[in-house]
């Protein structure tokens, strides 16, 4: 892990911003954190400053703007020192005050027991979505370097920060795109949790690691070889698939060995049409296997995620994994939300929360779920349940995809859909065939919604049939 001082994270800063007020406001906040955290150490034995600066850097690799940054140097001064979110707004602004406000934790004298502490303040973390998704991305960055430092806390605490980890924090990042993030946290949550799976991969990963590169390397000849000739540009990445990765599929019955994507290549190029030119000049040279081919250029992830996937039979028959797409892609692919700060330069907050409001689903459900929950424990163990946990792709009949909990049913989707459909639902054809109500939705089933807006309601039973919260609230409210 790298040391950070203030000039590493200066130097670092400068790369991307040359606006003197804003890197005097940074130093600023440097010092001010600096002064009220003195005698403040790590029970790694380090001076406390040590965190909010390691924080700041990894926002400063994402390209963050000077307000975030200042905010991450400043993040836990309301919680532990004399500082008051008033005079960071006096000594700053309004923003860096309301940032730091997000992520300081309600204090424990507000609460009866260390439960719904817990829940409160996990709520006020994944509500602060709706205000400015910033506080997400950097308590994003406060957890990651705190599981990078975990090796200094008791057994206990290490498995309840990972588990938590886990639990919330893994799965916020994979909703807002930031998958080196979310890769991260997942392998060093695993290492707490279960170590013995992680020793086992890792040991596995180190004996055929060189085979992999010489794979790697091999594929990235030959298809080098064939994209020149047809003057396509491109840029290249290579990974092995991650610990955590791997441990899933190994507590499923694969062996390591066997899994298609456990070498992945990525290519960047410039635009979409050479996105397909690629994908057709790699099959020429290496034989896809079919049902392995993916296409979320048109058909993007719910996190907006796009690129081309297809695993191909590569050097020495290895399956290797291709991921091609644009530049621009690659960008959100690797880092999300968070990408708008180098691509959205101008405008990064603003295009950032409209985006998120207006094209990811689980902002949505979300701002639902905090709508018709009242108690802070129910709201996030239903965060956890319906959108944390596993969850199915579906599609309307127009090819739209609806992200559902696992085990929801067509009345669940129609709620998803409006509140209308729902009340006025009398059947349902999944795949083209008619299906009973209650059916349990499978991942890729296309669903078709029967209404009668003649019908008066939901049947009453069909609150128990339901998976969603919002399903069953609007099902008991029909008959309130």
């Amino acid at each position: 892990m790298k040391e950070v001082n203030f000039e590493i994270l200066m130097n670092n800063i400068r790369t991307y911003i040359d606006d003197e007020k804003s890197l005097d406001n940074i130093t600023r906040a440097f010092w001010c954190a600096n002064k009220l955290h003195e005698g403040q150490k790590r029970q790694s034995g380090e001076d406390y400053i040590v965190h909010p600066l390691s924080v700041a850097f990894i926002l400063s690799e994402m390209k963050a703007d000077s307000d975030t940054i200042c905010a991450a140097l400043l993040h836990d001064t309301i919680e532990d020192t004399i500082m008051s979110k008033e005079k960071i707004a006096i000594m700053f602004n309004e923003t860096i005050a309301n940032l730091v406000d997000g992520v300081t934790k309600i204090s424990k004298m507000n609460f009866s027991s260390k439960e719904q502490q817990i829940a409160t303040n996990t709520r006020k973390i994944i509500t602060s979505l709706e205000e400015d998704v910033r506080i997400v991305i950097i308590k994003l960055a406060d957890r990651l370097h705190n599981m990078r430092t975990l090796e200094y806390k008791s057994e206990f605490k290490q498995k309840e920060n990972a588990l938590e980890t886990m639990e919330i924090f893994s799965p916020l990042a994979y909703y807002l795109g930031a998958y080196q993030i979310k890769s991260e946290l997942e392998d060093l949550a695993l290492y707490y949790l279960r170590r013995d799976y992680y020793d086992n991969i890792e040991s596995q990963l180190n004996i055929i690691r060189e085979e992999l590169d010489n794979v790697i390397y091999q594929a990235l000849e030959k298809v080098g070889n064939v994209l020149a000739d047809n003057n396509i540009s491109f840029e290249h990445k290579q990974r092995i698939k991650s610990i955590y990765g791997l441990y899933k599929q190994i507590i499923r019955g694969k062996n390591i060995i066997d899994v298609h994507d456990l070498v992945a290549i990525k290519i960047m190029v410039d635009d979409v049409n050479d996105c397909f030119r690629t994908l057709g000049y790699v099959h020429s040279v290496y034989p896809p296997i079919n049902n392995k081919f993916k296409d979320y250029i048109f058909n993007p992830k719910t996190n907006m995620y796009q690129s081309l996937h297809t695993t191909v039979f590569g050097p020495d028959d290895r399956l290797v994994q291709m991921q091609i797409r644009t530049y621009d892609m690659d960008k959100i692919d690797t880092y999300g939300l968070t990408a708008y700060w180098d691509l959205h330069k101008n405008d990064a907050e603003e295009s950032m929360q409209d985006d998120l409001k207006n094209k990811y689903q689980f902002f949505k459900s979300i701002s639902e779920l905090n709508s018709i929950i009242s108690d802070n424990a129910e709201f996030v163990n239903s965060v956890k349940r319906e959108l944390f946990n596993s969850t199915i792709y579906v599609y309307t009949p127009k090819g739209d995809i609806i992200e559902l909990p696992k085990g929801s049913t067509p009345i669940d989707f129609a709620y998803k859909l409006h509140t209308d459909i729902g009340n006025t639902m009398v059947g349902a054809i999944v795949n083209d065939k008619y299906v009973n109500v209650d059916y349990q939705l499978q991942n890729k089933d296309r669903i078709k919604i029967i209404t009668n807006p003649l019908i008066h309601g939901p049947k009453l039973e069909w609150e128990d049939k339901v998976k969603t919260i919002k399903a069953k609230k609007l099902i008991k409210q029909f008959y309130k």
